[in-house]
């Protein structure tokens, strides 16, 4: 929910930070580098702090970090989704940690699908609590919102950490041997790697159109920041039952490639639709689209976290899961500054979600002809 926060009240920070609605390109790209440096380190602390420690630290960081955005300078926001995403980063490697040690590797496409809904339910909230909350107060105010928010999370996670960080090995080095470890992991066999790139193609098409979306619905169809706000609202509550329901298909057919490449297919269909949106679109045929796109663009990620998982040794789960998300965060990284620019290039949306939609549909059809 804090992620997609900043990409709700953009146009009203747009405006008072004085740049271009679409610069939200720019924060997403910074904090996914953050994100990028977080993943890659976060095998050594889970190691030797324990999962549940070592979350509540990056929590708390991500909190620091989302604090700083509202400064009265463009120059906060830099440093605010630096910060953020070394934070936001390891979360992912630390969770699949805990549960690759706690449950049963049969029913991990549907578990890990179970906590990757999360994300889309924190995506539903930022669209449907973040715009009411612009009518009664600034930007800013949102934001201390949500930086108590995160707060309060570390603290409820805390009776847990007992039990789950049981185990730690306090003599694991945390920098030292663990940067590069879990990208030679990851790019020295032929499976890892063709899921990792797969993700970076699907997290650019994902974040894209996710980050854009309230954007897209407010300037290119004149719709209200609150209404633009259900369509994010319903593409991340169509997720929610997405990522279950083919999480729970992938373990009961044990073809995870062939349904990520499904997924893709799907995703561009959805995005060519999205590019040929304009104001003489029904709002319900519009959110239709959104729901779309939430129960298949944005319901690969636990699939995916569970082949990579389930493709590794117990121990090498956190540097495994962390080389992965170095690439899925890299198409997060370079390819939002990349559509924003594109937009204002071509004076529209159409373009942008068209390349998209080539991307998806190539990798789709790479992971559909996988054996």
């Amino acid at each position: 929910m804090a992620s997609l926060t900043v990409s709700v009240f953009a146009p009203q920070a747009a405006k008072d930070l004085g740049v271009s609605p679409a610069a939200i390109g720019i924060y997403a790209s910074l904090t996914y580098v953050g994100a990028m440096l977080g993943s890659l380190i976060a095998g050594g602390f889970i190691l030797r702090y324990g999962a549940i420690r070592f979350t509540q630290m990056v929590m708390i960081v991500s909190g620091i970090g989302l604090a700083l955005c509202t400064g009265a300078h463009w120059g906060w926001f830099v440093a605010s989704a630096l910060i953020f995403g070394l934070g936001y980063g390891p979360t992912t490697p630390a969770s699949s940690y805990i549960l690759s040690q706690n449950t049963s590797a049969r029913s991990w496409s549907l578990l890990f699908s179970i906590k990757q809904t999360g994300v889309p339910l924190g995506g539903a909230l930022a669209g449907l609590i973040v715009p009411w909350l612009l009518i009664y107060y600034d930007w800013r105010e949102v934001t201390i919102a949500m930086v108590v928010a995160i707060g309060v999370g570390v603290l409820l996670i805390q009776p847990i950490r007992k039990r789950f960080d049981a185990q730690t090995i306090t003599s694991q080095p945390l920098v030292s041997g663990n940067v590069i470890a879990p990208l030679r992991l990851i790019f020295s066999r032929p499976d890892l790697r063709l899921l990792a790139i797969a993700s970076f193609c699907f997290s650019a098409t994902q974040q894209s159109f996710v980050y854009f979306l309230v954007t897209y619905l407010e300037i290119g169809l004149g719709w209200t920041t609150q209404a633009a706000g259900t369509g994010l609202t319903i593409l991340g509550l169509s997720a929610v039952f997405g990522r279950i329901g083919w999480g729970a298909l992938a373990d009961k057919l044990g073809k995870s490639l062939q349904i990520l490449g499904a997924l893709a297919v799907t995703m561009a269909l959805t995005i060519f639709c999205a590019a040929m949106f304009d104001a003489s679109w029904p709002k319900w045929l519009v959110l239709l689209v959104c729901g779309v796109f939430g129960a298949t663009g944005a319901s690969w990620n636990g699939i995916y976290i569970a082949q990579i998982t389930r493709s590794v040794a117990p121990e090498q789960v956190g540097h495994a899961t962390g080389g992965a998300l170095f690439v899925t965060f890299a198409g997060v990284m370079i390819t939002p500054p990349l559509f924003g620019l594109l937009i204002a290039t071509t004076g529209g949306f159409s373009i942008p979600l068209s390349m998209l939609g080539l991307l998806s549909m190539g990798v789709g059809a790479k992971l559909l002809l996988r054996k």
